[in-house]
């Protein structure tokens, strides 16, 4: 797919009007200085320690894979190939953990674009696997290509979306068994920057690894030592182990690429009820595709994935950004601490529609992403109907609320400058600051400066059209695609790509990849 050439015009032209562009904060690595927030003691988090290793060993994982049933016996796991179950003990564990990095770097084609995982550092993800898309003028409806490309220019777009995630939306009208070619292609061409594949099998996650070579002019063996991918690995809990997930896995670990295991523990549903449950249940299947993932590639990437929510006890409907949501996104970040990990975690929302509920759940979760010292905020951006529906104008609701939190993540400066004890000497008492000369060297820069909030005052607001937020969102996605720039590609490389992608289709055909 290439990005519609009349963009880039629009783009020249309201720069040549000097029309003003949507405000962003710039492209930076984000940082997070706060001490991480620490909800549960020291002894309750060995306590969660001690009841995951017990599920470990005395209860097992069902791994539907007979490749990584090899591989966990031939390290000396205890394996019944009949159930396909796995026991570990906990020197087992202890000793995969050893391999694992405290963080590494994603470098896409853009080296300008990498970024890195771990340590205090924070990104945000476009949403990732929804069915649907939807936008306050065209409704609700099937993923398809056209939406696809441009959910992804607006994640080029916008500084503060450091990555993609696997698949925006799933582009229904094209062959499922070929698609992820198409996607993977839109992610390379339309952004440079890093992005999730698809690891439903060992294909899929190999084409994916091998276009990102492409488009680096890298051999394989050159990917393997510089990384450039993830992908999330979703457990089916309770205790089990896909097989088709299980083989993407292990082939992104060979390759040397990164994996996020990320269990889905909702609780009540696949889960105990109670968050501690949980957690010990969250724990034992993430720590077992950890291990997995060292058996592969000792010393591969890996990403401690945490997805515990609860569910409508009425309904059994998934629910997000509730209180408990939001302890169990900052309580997975001590675990993820206890073994050196870095941390992936979502900021969710149950909301049907890009609104109040939508705007509060999602809020809610992303403080529990950032107190808790989120390394990876998956489906960060664009996230609606619990997760099957990819929204434009939710993405946008989001894109301002990780712009405050990269704000808010700004540390306070205290130096004679911002002080200001000259201008509270030059201004009288009773008088204001608007206009001296302390203010008008820093007015244009000193405050955060929205792309959605509306400061204006009533009468003010009604003449401009009274918009509310969602509204005002509509214009802003609409302003924001006219702004895009497709990132420029060497022809030889796009040449390749496209190749590659007609190649594998053929050879795909029918079948599996």
């Amino acid at each position: 797919m290439i990005a519609d050439p009349r963009r880039r015009r629009s783009a020249d032209r309201s720069a040549a009007r000097g029309e003003s562009r949507i405000p962003q904060l710039g492209q930076r690595s984000v940082r997070n200085p706060y001490p991480p927030m620490r909800l549960l003691s020291d002894d309750q988090i060995e306590a969660i320690h001690e009841a995951s290793l017990h599920i470990l060993e005395n209860f097992g994982i069902e791994l539907m894979s007979p490749r990584g049933l090899d591989l966990f016996a031939r390290a000396g796991a205890k394996v019944d190939r009949t159930s396909q179950t796995v026991w570990l003990d906990r020197g087992f564990v202890a000793e995969a953990l050893k391999t694992t990095p405290e963080s590494f770097a994603l470098t896409p084609r853009n080296a300008q674009n990498r970024v890195e995982i771990g340590g205090d550092r924070i990104n945000f993800t476009l949403v990732a696997g929804p069915p649907n898309v939807h936008d306050m003028e065209r409704g609700r409806r099937s993923g398809n290509m056209r939406d696809y490309g441009d959910l992804v220019s607006l994640a080029q777009h916008f500084d503060c979306i450091t990555m993609l995630g696997n698949q925006v939306c799933a582009p229904v009208e094209l062959p499922a068994n070929s698609r992820h070619l198409d996607t993977y292609r839109a992610n390379l061409t339309l952004t440079d920057k890093s992005f999730h594949v698809s690891a439903i099998g060992r294909g899929r996650a190999l084409d994916g690894v091998r276009m990102m070579a492409i488009a680096r002019g890298f051999t394989l063996e050159e990917m393997a030592a510089d990384p450039s991918l993830t992908t999330i690995i979703s457990v089916n809990s309770p205790r089990r182990f896909d097989g088709e997930m299980a083989e993407g896995m292990m082939t992104m670990s060979e390759h040397g690429q990164a994996v996020c295991v990320t269990p889905f523990t909702l609780m009540g549903a696949m889960s105990p009820v109670t968050l501690a449950g949980a957690l010990a249940q969250q724990n034992a299947e993430a720590l077992f595709g950890i291990v997995l993932t060292q058996l592969a590639r000792p010393g591969a990437p890996v990403i401690y994935g945490a997805f515990t929510s609860n569910v409508d006890m009425r309904s059994g409907a998934p629910a997000f950004g509730t209180p408990e949501n939001t302890k169990a996104n900052i309580a997975s970040g001590q675990l993820a601490r206890r073994y050196a990990l870095p941390y992936r975690t979502t900021p969710g929302s149950a909301s049907n529609a890009a609104d109040a509920q939508g705007a509060w759940e999602t809020m809610m979760a992303l403080w529990g992403a950032v107190l808790g010292h989120g390394n990876l905020v998956y489906h960060a951006a664009g996230w609606q109907e619990g997760g099957l529906t990819a929204s434009f104008e939710k993405f946008v609701m989001d894109v301002e609320m990780i712009q405050h939190m990269i704000a808010f993540l700004t540390p306070i400066a205290v130096d004679e400058g911002e002080l200001a004890l000259d201008a509270l000497g030059r201004v009288p008492t009773g008088g204001h600051f608007f206009g001296d000369p302390h203010t008008l060297e820093r007015y244009s820069t000193a405050f955060y400066q929205p792309i959605l909030s509306n400061w204006q005052n009533f009468e003010a607001w009604q003449e401009a059209g009274a918009l509310d937020a969602t509204q005002r969102a509509t214009g802003i996605w609409k302003k924001a695609l006219t702004e895009y720039r497709q990132p420029p590609m060497d022809p030889a490389v796009r040449e390749e790509l496209d190749a590659y992608v007609e190649r594998r289709k053929e050879e795909i055909g029918a079948g599996e990849p």
